[in-house]
């Protein structure tokens, strides 16, 4: 029965704490936090037995993971809907950032003891969707680890550097952003280079971790799985740890990555030039709209480029198929997108990877032949 009410509890939270957030209401947002974690009961260390703080321990954990991360989930739906602005979006994730530090604030009365150990959470360079580390990083705390949280957009040889220098068990990578694999891959390699384990998460690293796992690291789906990794002790490096990525990716070796990466600008300014005579609409675009076009072009051949580098056309068909829904959503036609693939056959036709992996997009986005 308890569990029953502790659900619907969270079930009038979720919605209470999802309108503060349409609404960018901070303080609203907070409150709800509170009453959710039931902060008003919360003792002082002196006062609290094991139990005790195993109880609150649990409640921080269950409103960061059951409570906040649904909600900002929502927004960035809602985003892709198109029913909240882009500014709405940060504001709400700022927002949503201040709860799990009212968590943190709230709980800590119940961090007392020893460390089960020390990790390090950050992102990979150039990624700036920090939240999912951030609650990585106090769900930690609230099983026991010391964690150093880095936050966004952290360089390698930082990165490294400050597990080096710290010791740490462990280093937990995040990142959302496919187009920073290669990235990623680099920092994982330079971690396990130096002897430290990297576990990875986040909707970069593909389904059930596939690209993950593919550059050796080891992968966890939630904060949960990875706090159960960590208590499971992370394979430590090998003595051939220090690589290079066609070790790990021999497709590699037949440099279509490396060529279409070093041609990406005059690939993007060429695609443009064909898009723009496919799409005679353009022409009448405004410089707004235009710039955010050539982002769209540079886009598609980034994420072109990383399907290449970790050979898989899924990665580019959600892609395509992620941004048509966008599209949709505006109100503009994804049919859009043909002429900027279209181009991109012509000029990579002695890419045969690329080539594929093109054609399984645009079959996507080709309506079928009348019945």
């Amino acid at each position: 029965m308890n569990g029953d009410r502790q659900s619907d509890s969270l079930t009038e939270s979720r919605a209470q704490l999802w309108q503060a957030l349409d609404e960018c209401d901070e303080i609203r947002a907070i409150a709800v936090v509170r009453r959710a974690l039931g902060v008003a009961e919360l003792k002082q260390p002196h006062d609290m037995d094991i139990s005790a703080a195993e109880e609150v321990r649990a409640a921080g954990e269950r409103v960061l993971l059951e409570l906040i991360a649904p909600a900002q989930e929502r927004v960035g739906s809602a985003w892709a809907a198109n029913e909240i602005t882009v500014a709405q979006e940060h504001a709400a994730t700022a927002i949503s950032e201040r709860c799990v530090a009212a968590v943190a604030d709230a709980t800590a009365p119940a961090l007392f003891g020893p460390f089960t150990g020390r990790v390090l959470v950050s992102c990979v360079d150039g990624e700036w969707h920090a939240l999912p580390a951030l609650l990585l990083s106090a769900v930690l705390r609230l099983r026991g680890w010391r964690v150093d949280y880095l936050g966004a957009q952290v360089p390698t040889e930082y990165l490294v550097a400050h597990a080096q220098r710290t010791r740490a068990q462990a280093v937990l990578l995040s990142s959302s952003i496919p187009t920073l694999l290669p990235g990623a891959h680099n920092a994982i390699a330079s971690c396990q280079s130096v002897g430290v384990p990297v576990l990875a998460g986040g909707a970069a690293f593909g389904p059930e971790g596939r690209y993950a796992r593919s550059m050796r690291a080891e992968w966890a789906k939630d904060a949960r799985g990875a706090a159960t990794l960590l208590d499971m002790s992370l394979p430590q490096p090998g003595e051939h740890a220090a690589r290079l990525p066609d070790l790990d990716l021999p497709h590699l070796g037949d440099q279509e990555y490396t060529m279409i990466r070093r041609s990406k600008k005059q690939l993007v300014k060429q695609t443009l030039a064909d898009v723009e005579e496919g799409f005679p609409e353009m022409r009448g675009y405004s410089e707004y709209q235009m710039e955010r076009t050539v982002e769209d072009i540079d886009f598609i051949v980034g994420y072109l480029a990383t399907a290449v580098y970790v050979d898989d056309e899924g990665l580019f068909t959600r892609f395509i198929t992620w941004t048509a829904d966008i599209l949709a959503a505006r109100g503009v036609p994804p049919l859009c997108l043909l002429p900027a693939l279209d181009s991109l056959l012509v000029q990579l036709k002695d890419f045969p990877r690329a080539v594929g992996i093109l054609h399984a997009a645009r079959a996507l986005l080709t309506p079928p032949p009348p019945a």
